[in-house]
């Protein structure tokens, strides 16, 4: 995870984690992920989904679309640099705010200027209104949304710019190609 999406969420969505409160991440990237580290382990009850079966996760999906978790089960449901893997956006957006219980908050972060990384598809780009969008179509009130870069570190122009010949030369932290910059939307389930 690159250092813009740790810093958006320590400035904009940390505060939301209190002692207690159920958490799935969806697509942790470690065991304890670095959203966990970031909120400190063991204040929560973290549990986490993917759909790529790998040691420690909580759960296991079929698919991006249908979770094995039962109705409402989570205060809040976590997603970062997941949203651009599903092709399906709208409809998974969906199955994040079936399992939030009412009341609680649906969290993503995702890139606005990362280059093309297919894991195994990459499909969105996805602003603060798309994200408004996702979140009222399913039922989940928009409570905060920005897309900005807090890092002054990670720097990169987006792929569609450059030219095939210059892809194997893109570097995370390269000061000549932009600015990294993420969205993160912040939504409560009605």
């Amino acid at each position: 995870m690159h250092l813009n999406s740790r810093l958006l969420f320590k400035k904009y969505a940390k505060s939301l984690f209190t002692t207690g409160m159920r958490v799935l991440e969806i697509g942790p990237d470690r065991n304890p992920s670095t959203f966990q580290k970031i909120v400190g382990v063991g204040r929560t009850e973290w549990e986490t989904v993917d759909i790529c079966p790998r040691e420690a996760l909580t759960y296991v999906a079929r698919d991006e679309y249908h979770f094995p978790v039962a109705d409402e089960s989570y205060d809040i449901v976590l997603s970062g640099n997941v949203i651009e893997h599903v092709r399906k956006v709208w409809l998974w957006v969906g199955e994040l705010a079936r399992i939030c219980k009412k009341g609680g908050h649906i969290v993503t972060i995702n890139p606005v200027s990362w280059p093309y990384h297919e894991a195994p598809v990459d499909c969105w780009r996805i602003y603060p209104d798309g994200m408004k969008a996702l979140y009222e179509e399913a039922g989940v009130q928009m409570e905060f949304a920005k897309h900005e870069s807090l890092s002054s570190s990670g720097f990169m122009l987006p792929v569609t710019f450059v030219k095939e010949a210059l892809k194997p030369i893109l570097r995370k932290g390269s000061p000549m190609f932009g600015p990294v910059i993420d969205a993160i939307a912040i939504g409560v389930k009605i």
